[in-house]
């Protein structure tokens, strides 16, 4: 039988990390720059948060002698400083350089993974684990930590209740990006150096100063779904190439989501769903139908990518100048 309130939480749980990749990816759009460095960015974020809490962590006898704001703060820091530094080189070679946008966030990417493989390999090689992985389940608990009226809710409690506050903080995050865009004069200029960089240049606005702080800020959102699967979806545990597929994943919901981070929410849900769909659907000795299931978020994908290039609602496009470097002596 088919367990819902099993299902939704584990659905949300594995769609927080899209969903934080989605918003940052917005906010950088919404400037005009394309970055396909998301995925690489989310590895960086999460090595460098695992990292941090295994220098903390491991720092102590008893780990459960930590400081718990500590415990939390930490690896935070440490992981929106590393995303925030990935974003910094994506806009100056973006931006201040004028390189491709699209060779250098492929190149990002890249990056960002063999960077987080290297040094969990080498953290790995520190505890002589004989699984290769890295367990960090002090400071998974504190990321984990529910609200305590949680248990006593029932089925409520389960679906609405029972997440660590990182997982709040995307929602919050989400909403928030959406209010600044829409309802907001920085949101105002941010759309149009997006739109028509020439014009909003014309207008006053630092172009480069908005593509700068839309892209780092977008990176260091982006980044903090690295460090909630590693502590909160994956309890602690670091293993190489983990992530698998999931910053990918959030880019196609930014087109999902026709740029609109309030979409981003319940899209970032259905994709966690459809994500793990085969693990809660019964196959008996079936195995072919379980592996039709673990292609539905990519079929569905590749269903959006046409349906969205068929529109043809200026609301539903995205920004005019995505992706295109911006010269100001063309002006």
């Amino acid at each position: 039988m088919f367990d819902l309130f099993s299902f939704i939480p584990r659905a949300v749980m594995q769609g927080i990390p899209l969903l934080y990749g989605a918003t940052g990816e917005i906010v950088t759009e919404k400037s005009g720059n394309l970055n396909l460095g998301i995925p690489g960015v989310m590895y960086v974020g999460g090595i460098c948060g695992v990292i941090a809490s295994f220098l903390y962590e491991h720092s102590f006898a008893d780990p459960a002698l930590m400081n718990p704001v500590l415990g939390i703060l930490i690896p935070l820091l440490a992981c929106l400083g590393g995303s925030l530094i990935m974003g910094l080189i994506y806009c100056f070679l973006t931006v201040t350089l004028r390189a491709n946008q699209n060779v250098t966030g492929l190149a990002m990417t890249t990056f960002g993974v063999g960077f987080g493989n290297f040094f969990g390999g080498s953290l790995m090689k520190l505890t002589g684990a004989d699984v290769p992985s890295i367990s960090l389940s002090a400071t998974s608990k504190l990321f984990r930590a529910q609200l305590p009226f949680a248990g006593s809710m029932g089925p409520i409690g389960q679906v609405f209740f029972s997440y660590g506050f990182l997982a709040y903080l995307a929602i919050a995050i989400a909403l928030g990006a959406a209010y600044v865009l829409n309802r907001t004069r920085v949101g105002l200029q941010l759309r149009a150096v997006g739109e028509d960089p020439a014009t909003a240049d014309a207008a006053g606005i630092n172009i480069t100063r908005y593509k700068y702080v839309a892209t780092c800020l977008g990176c260091m959102i982006a980044g903090l779904g690295g460090l909630y699967y590693v502590m909160d979806y994956a309890n602690g545990v670091w293993s190489n190439d983990a992530f698998g597929d999931r910053g990918w994943l959030a880019i196609a919901l930014v087109i999902f989501t026709v740029w609109r981070p309030k979409l981003a929410i319940p899209a970032s849900i259905l994709f966690g769903g459809l994500y793990i769909l085969y693990l809660f659907i019964p196959t008996g000795e079936l195995l072919a139908f379980k592996e039709i299931y673990k292609m539905l978020p990519y079929v569905v994908t590749i269903v959006v990518l046409i349906l969205t290039s068929t529109r043809h609602k200026r609301e539903n496009q995205p920004p005019e100048s995505l992706g295109m470097p911006y010269f100001r002596e063309e002006r």
